[in-house]
């Protein structure tokens, strides 16, 4: 697989409690270099990179309701709404976890049922559903009830939990789902190789820190 095919489909990501301004920056420089598709902040930055890739095809990625999935459904509205308006042209969104592991499931629709209302077509919706927490039944519920209420992809992981994305869940995510939703990979993919196996099982996305590292050919100890 080409590597600049792979690099197209990198959210080059810096998500870290103490990243710096001149941090994400530099990410924003690193993403329009290797044309990576996106640059995925904290939502507090989204202002700082719309305005680092204007006239660039890079696209403005943030995280809500992140990464525990626990605030509310209108808390989750009302971020995915300011982030729009800042310029953000991707949410990735952590569905409610504890609602999931309890069993309610409209709870889990309602929530990310807001936040695709909320974005109105201007943006992408990608549901986190942490995958690690997860049973199978649970990982296939989830995809269901993401695409049922209109998300644009699911996605594996937050990179904050106990483990990330993995190729049998990319496989059983691409299955449930099929073609009408994308499916991102993210945490544990640590060389190209690796991205080539999540892109074979289905990924259309790599949620990765070490973008660059990644498509030059270099093993990192641990991306998320």
């Amino acid at each position: 697989m080409d590597v600049n095919k792979i690099a197209s489909m990198i959210d080059h990501t810096i998500l870290s409690a103490e990243a710096t301004k001149k941090e994400v920056i530099t990410k924003c420089q690193e993403a329009k270099e290797h044309n990576f598709a996106s640059v995925c902040i904290n939502p507090a930055f989204v202002a700082l990179i719309n305005k680092e890739l204007e006239d660039s095809p890079v696209k403005v990625c943030t995280v809500i309701g992140f990464p525990l999935g626990a605030n509310t459904a209108e808390t989750k509205a009302f971020e995915t709404n300011k982030a729009i308006k800042e310029g953000a042209d991707e949410i990735d969104m952590v569905l409610n976890i504890g609602a999931l592991k309890s069993g309610e499931w409209e709870i889990v629709k309602e929530d990310i049922k807001t936040v695709v209302d909320a974005a109105q077509n201007k943006a992408l919706v990608k549901v986190i559903i942490e995958t690690c927490y997860l049973t199978q039944e649970e990982k296939k519920k989830a995809c269901q009830v993401a695409k049922e209420v209109g998300a644009d992809f699911v996605k594996t992981s937050t990179g904050f939990g106990t483990a990330g994305a993995t190729v049998e869940d990319i496989k059983l995510m691409r299955e449930v789902v099929g073609e009408a939703l994308g499916v991102k990979a993210s945490g544990g993919v640590r060389s190209l190789e690796d991205a080539k196996n999540m892109i074979e099982a289905g990924a259309t996305r790599i949620g990765a820190s070490s973008g660059v590292k990644i498509v030059a050919g270099e093993e990192v100890a641990a991306d998320y």
